[in-house]
């Protein structure tokens, strides 16, 4: 394993995505996590903090197709996934794929769609596949999903069912910018030009590299068993109807991993899980009422203070 080649990439990717989004390298670290490991993004925040075009910048420098899908109430299941029309010229059904059927997908306003629309989401984002009257079509490697919502609108929206919120591997939110930076983003030329201008800085191989190599990064037992303690905290105590899954036990297990790797080791350590915790956890603990506040979050941060943490790793 070259863990050199986990860091490049890193620096790459930051280097690249930070000339759109300032000041929040950790988002796009996060977003680059995700990606690894073949996960979905559902970045949540008010408007204007610049949530598409940091995903716009990440698809450009990553490389491959990309599509953005503005979800609309009117939006239906067939627009997603393609569907199969009569050719006059060869007389016959041909089948044209959705926007579904690209690397990377840019799920815009994802909670103003319909139940139905959503759900048709489901098969894609788990299995990468998509089945449109009766026929089973792999989608191409790499597949991910990049959804924005904004939480504090909800006229004309339709708030994600669990199922679908469990299949996404990190919840993210952007924030807002530091005084000197913001000032710095409004006085510059428009983020869209910046965007048109980016270049791609990473190469098939590089990707599918750091994507099938970060499984060999080491987890030893006394880390697994702190990640366990807090899964299963999760379940224990407190006014939620339910815990973490063990989708999301996996996903926690998966982003150690990488973030380890892409902090330049070959082993995860307490501070990797505690790191990446809050993002791959907080959203898999159900409050019931389909919402999750700070309550969850709150939950969630109270459990790390109460866990001792392993002292010896390797």
């Amino acid at each position: 394993m070259d863990i050199s080649r986990f860091t490049e990439y890193r620096s790459k990717v930051l280097e690249n995505c930070s000339r759109v989004i300032v000041g929040k390298e950790d988002a796009i670290s996060l977003v680059l996590t995700c990606f690894i490991c073949s996960g979905h993004v559902l970045l949540e925040d008010v408007p204007g903090t610049g949530k598409t075009m940091l995903l716009r910048a990440f698809a450009k420098t990553i490389g491959g197709d990309f599509k953005r899908i503005q979800f609309t109430p009117d939006l239906l299941p067939s627009d997603l996934t393609g569907i199969h029309f009569f050719s006059q010229k060869s007389s016959e059904f041909e089948f044209r794929p959705g926007p579904l059927f690209s690397n990377i997908v840019l799920a815009d306003e994802i909670n103003r769609a319909t139940p139905r629309t959503q759900s048709s989401l489901l098969e894609a984002m788990e299995e990468r596949q998509i089945t449109v009257d009766g026929v089973t079509t792999r989608l191409a490697e790499p597949f991910m999903v990049m959804a924005t919502q904004n939480p504090l609108e909800s006229y004309g929206t339709f708030p994600l069912p669990d199922a679908q919120i469990d299949r996404f591997f990190m919840r993210l939110s952007l924030g807002y910018m530091t005084r000197e930076q913001e000032m710095s983003v409004i006085s510059r030329r428009s983020a869209v030009d910046i965007i048109e201008s980016l270049e791609r800085r990473v190469t098939d191989e590089d990707t599918a590299y750091v994507r099938s190599a970060y499984a060999e990064v080491t987890v030893p037992r006394d880390v697994l068993g702190y990640m366990m303690d807090i899964v299963e905290g999760t379940r224990n105590g407190g006014s939620f109807v339910s815990g973490v899954s063990t989708r999301g036990a996996i996903a926690l297990y998966k982003a150690s991993q990488v973030t380890a790797a892409l902090h330049g080791r070959d082993y995860v350590i307490p501070e990797d899980v505690k790191y990446v915790a809050p993002h791959v956890l907080v959203h898999r603990i159900s409050a019931g009422s389909g919402s999750r506040s700070g309550a969850a979050a709150s939950f969630l941060d109270d459990i790390l203070k109460s866990i001792q943490v392993p002292l010896e790793t390797v």
